[in-house]
């Protein structure tokens, strides 16, 4: 799968993720940005919750994590949490 493909793919499985509190996806809401696809698998992006206190960034985090994996050709990711009040211990978790 080409790297453009493997992002589209990606990108349809994100729009499932839905925002419990906008009833929006998180990518009409550009919540996951930055998204960059390596050669070996690897897939980069920033996850931004929609406030720096948003009270359910973790479980975003994990759905939106999870989507991902589920794609075909993902073998591992590097997400980067950003804009959010606890950004550098949610993206030590996910990261795990």
């Amino acid at each position: 799968m080409s790297d453009k493909n493997l992002e589209e793919a990606i990108i349809s499985r994100l729009r499932l993720v839905i925002d419990p509190e906008t009833y929006a996806d998180v990518v009409r809401m550009r919540l996951v940005e930055n998204l960059e696809i390596e050669e070996d698998g690897l897939v980069k992006y920033t996850f931004r919750p929609s406030s720096p206190v948003c009270p359910i960034a973790v479980s975003l985090a994990q759905q939106i994590k999870q989507a991902v994996a589920e794609v075909s050709g993902v073998k591992s990711q590097e997400i980067t949490v950003d804009g959010y009040v606890g950004a550098e211990e949610l993206t030590f978790l996910i990261n795990k």
